[in-house]
């Protein structure tokens, strides 16, 4: 695409002092700039070196309000907040209702206790009040994203006999959720996130087959049309031949936006050097992009507040756009077929 970019890599081992050490190390060896960094919490603490050191972080995957909200000048997120997220996947949810004329009348909600599931609670604690849904949440259900299981956490979100499961997780605990439920006999009318990764995640698809379907995820999604992802979807099949592009593209889509937002800054800048670096990531304007929604832009506090989300359906082993309808490859189905019903 035009640009000169060397990549160094570190690995956090989801722990947040290694991310914090890495991060020292990264800018020690040269980096210009810092992406990441998936989590929450390991972005957090390298976002506090970045400030200290004023070199630049560009956020490809976390969402704690947080992040941008500290007053730091050197930190750009394109990519949703808690509040974007949850508030954006509420809404998604009204729509389905309405779409299936499947409307359930209470929900529990299980979120991992983590530094992203917490956001994602506190975001539902202050939106759904305001956004007049259908549904009343009858309880809220913290766990360990590294329990052995969720037996516990599961028969008690069963007890509650909520009509819909409303859910936090990533891949390994999203798998042990699901893995609970259909060993209880649990059966709501749907499972459904309001962003988080781990019900459209290839492993989910992997271990769960048949299971891992018609569970839903409201979030940010590639634009399959977009003249960006058909060259990176090209380049991925190229590259990894025997995986599957859809149960990689929103981690690749959004690390590849965020190197495309560090080398457009650099290359208007003229220079590496930080300050001319930082003046340029506030001015962008990056419209050749693979998400959906208008260019990447950033606010005041750094935060790219245009981004959209779909409502992601898996459907065949497959993450499918259900909504909105001009987006969609499929209609949705809600509610989901019981466990058993299955073939």
């Amino acid at each position: 695409m035009g640009y000169a970019v060397e990549i160094l890599s570190a690995d956090t081992e989801s722990n947040v002092d290694v991310a914090r050490s890495r991060t020292e190390k990264l800018i020690n060896d040269g980096a210009n700039v810092i992406i990441g960094a998936f989590d929450s919490g390991q972005t957090a603490a390298a976002a506090q070196v970045c400030e200290q050191r004023g070199v630049p972080l560009v956020m490809n995957i976390a969402a704690a309000d947080k992040l941008t909200e500290q007053g730091y000048r050197t930190v750009f997120r394109n990519f949703p907040t808690s509040t974007m997220l949850v508030s954006n996947g509420l809404a998604l949810m009204k729509e389905l209702f309405a779409v299936t004329g499947a409307t359930p009348k209470s929900a529990v909600f299980l979120h991992a206790n983590d530094t992203f599931g917490m956001a994602n609670k506190a975001a539902m604690d202050t939106l759904f009040p305001k956004l007049d849904m259908p549904f009343v949440i009858v309880d809220s259900i913290s766990y360990d994203p590294k329990a052995q299981d969720l037996a516990i956490e599961v028969a008690k979100a069963k007890a509650t006999g909520a009509e819909l499961a409303v859910v936090t997780t990533r891949a390994t605990d999203a798998i042990m959720m699901i893995k609970e439920m259909v060993k209880q006999r649990w059966q709501p009318m749907g499972v459904v996130s309001p962003g988080s990764p781990g019900l459209y995640d290839e492993q989910t698809f992997k271990v769960l087959g048949k299971y891992a379907d018609y569970a839903i995820t409201n979030l940010p999604w590639y634009d399959p049309k977009a003249d960006l992802t058909k060259r990176v979807e090209a380049a991925f099949r190229k590259a990894f031949p025997s995986d599957r592009f859809e149960g990689y593209a929103f981690n690749v889509a959004f690390t590849l936006e965020a190197i495309l937002v560090a080398a457009d800054a650099f290359k208007r800048a003229g220079t590496a050097e930080s300050e001319a670096m930082l003046q340029a990531l506030r001015a962008t304007n990056l419209k050749d992009k693979m998400m959906v929604g208008p260019a990447i832009t950033f606010d005041a506090k750094g935060q790219n507040v245009n981004l959209a989300s779909a409502c992601v359906q898996n459907r065949d082993a497959r993450p499918t756009v259900v909504l909105p309808k001009e987006s969609a490859e499929m209609d949705p189905v809600f509610p989901m077929p019981g466990w058993q019903k299955r073939t």
